[in-house]
Order: C-alpha cells, then structure tokens, then sequence
C-alpha cells in the first residue's frame, strides 16, 4: 500500500510508471533496489501489459491521491510507523490522518522514522524504535499531536 502511494506520488500516472526507467524507481523514497526491479519487471511483462490496456479500455481512472493543503501539513517530512492496536480508531484512519497532515507512513522502523505509534500489544518494532532512540507516541500523545 506504501509503496503504490509512493509511485503515485512521485508519477501521478500509471503511465509514466510503466515508462519508467529502473534507475528512476530506485530514486524514489523508501523504494529499494529489489522492489524497483520488482516494479519494473512487472511493467514489461506481456500479461501486465495486457491487464493495463484493460483496464483503460473499460475506462477505470486511478487517482492520485491529494497532498495535504496548504496550512494542513503539520507533519510534513515526518515519516510515521505503528505498532500494535490502537483503540479510538482503526490503523488504517490513522494512517489516513497522517497523510491528510503532510506525514508518510513506513511499514518498518530505520533511522528515518521520525515517530513510532504504540497501541495496545506493540511488537519488534517498538523494540526496534527504543534500540535506534526513535520518539514513540502512545495513542493519547498521537492524537494531541494530530489534533
């Protein structure tokens, strides 16, 4: 899921994706070298290029998803993980509130994590965030800083 909003991004269209050069999609964020060639394989299959026409055959429009408005990106350049549940919303409204407020979300914890979200039994990447000294958030400090 993060990483299709990341192509989007930094493409806005599944065509440029699909034009897209290997070394392209290696510079984009949180992209690595085995999910760009992963990427890039894909779009040069026969049967993916097959599925796409399809899907613009049938007139199926992806969207880009909209960049946080102006005086609303409080997190901006601030890069978001959870752990563990949280229990006034779902991970997935969490995440979405992020975005709204100019914030990313990674799935894993590295050096360029900004905060790590813990909810109710967080796992390894609460450990993870202690070890590298990353902020960690509980639920009700999350949701002062997003309010």
């Amino acid at each position: 899921e993060e990483t299709a909003l990341d192509l989007a991004k930094y493409f806005s269209s599944l065509d440029k994706i699909k034009r897209a050069k290997l070394q392209e999609l290696e510079q984009i964020q949180d992209i690595g070298p085995i999910v760009a060639k992963s990427i890039y394989q894909w779009f040069k299959e026969k049967r993916n290029i097959e599925f796409l026409e399809k899907i613009k055959k049938a007139d199926i429009r992806i969207s880009v998803p909209a960049k946080a408005s102006a005086g609303k990106e409080k997190l901006a350049d601030k890069t978001f993980v959870l752990t563990g549940g949280l229990e006034s919303m779902t991970r997935d409204e969490a995440k979405e509130k992020i975005r709204e407020l100019g914030g990313d979300i990674s799935e894993s914890v590295s050096k360029e994590t900004d905060f790590v979200i813990i909810g109710l039994e967080p796992g390894s990447k609460f450990q993870k965030a202690k070890k590298l000294g990353i902020k960690i958030l509980n639920e009700k400090q999350f949701l002062s800083l997003i309010s």
